[in-house]
């Protein structure tokens, strides 16, 4: 790495994990000035692609997750960490897969699999929109389903 100031080599003086991100947090020294200065160094992840059901692809948005699933879990005992816990589960998942373009089908079906293990009332009104149930008995088989298995 080089001096931001005279540009000649440096040393690093401290290493330690920052917590943010998975950070590394470096002190570094320059051999020639001796002015001190921090880097960091973090693992750039590639980013996800959404596929719609109409074939349009977007950006990944934990924002738009995050709000479906907060929506679902309204007036539910659900706490906020488990909300972030879910989506950090499904976020790792596709964050594991070999492709960086995931078909919504995959992260709604992932959302209402975990949904189901936190609070099944969250489940069903996120599969109600998800699923898009158009009349009640598209309502009905589904909670059939979950008071089944």
């Amino acid at each position: 790495m080089k001096c931001p100031f005279c540009f000649a080599e440096t040393k690093v003086v401290d290493k330690r994990e920052s917590g943010e991100l998975g950070a590394n947090r470096r002190r570094r020294e320059c051999l020639r000035c001796g002015k001190r200065f921090t880097t960091y160094e973090r693992i750039e992840t590639p980013s996800l692609s959404v596929v719609k059901k109409d074939g349009r692809v977007e950006e990944f948005d934990r924002e738009k997750l995050r709000s479906g699933v907060v929506k679902a879990c309204q007036k539910r005992p659900v706490t906020q960490e488990q909300v972030e816990s879910l989506l950090d589960n499904v976020e790792t998942e596709l964050r594991k897969k070999d492709s960086t373009e995931i078909k919504t089908k995959i992260i709604g079906d992932m959302i209402m699999k975990k949904l189901k293990n936190v609070d099944k009332v969250a489940y069903i009104r996120f599969a109600s929109v998800y699923r898009e149930f158009t009349d009640l008995e598209s309502f009905e088989k589904e909670l059939e389903k979950l008071l089944k298995g």
